[in-house]
């Protein structure tokens, strides 16, 4: 891990790497359209990067939107390839939901297969039935 370093500002965000990550590798990205992605980075409550020491170059990412209170959604979670194995999937959520502003908070996310990586920072299936509304096509 010391060849990288995690940051939580914005404006170092690289979001060419986001959006190439999202719109090529990402199951839950795919749908959205570069500008869609571009607005959720600088929308959100908070970003974490992950960075090559060496390069500067980004090589993660995580995104939350909150209400600044009690509440945080954890979203776009990724390291890309070159950078796995290696506990920056780990670091990036550990920046975001124990070291950050919103430790305290109750934090929700979807996720199709990483549930072991989650559940290692305390998620769990809802307690009580979990509802959605899609969007209307």
């Amino acid at each position: 891990m010391s060849e990288y370093e995690l940051d939580d500002d914005p404006a170092r965000i690289d979001n060419d790497v986001v959006w190439e990550f999202l719109s090529t590798e990402a199951y839950w990205g795919r749908q959205r359209t570069r500008a869609n992605v571009d607005e959720q980075v600088a929308a959100a409550w908070r970003v974490v990067g992950a960075y090559d020491r060496a390069t500067g170059a980004q090589v993660g990412f995580a995104r939350a939107v909150s209400d600044g209170v009690s509440f945080a959604y954890l979203a776009d979670v990724f390291v890309v390839r070159a950078a796995r194995g290696q506990g920056l999937g780990k670091a990036l959520v550990r920046k975001m939901v124990d070291d950050g502003p919103g430790a305290g908070f109750r934090w929700l996310l979807n996720t199709k297969d990483a549930q072991g990586l989650y559940r290692s920072f305390g998620f769990t299936e809802p307690a009580q039935p979990a509802m959605e509304r899609l969007p209307r096509v």
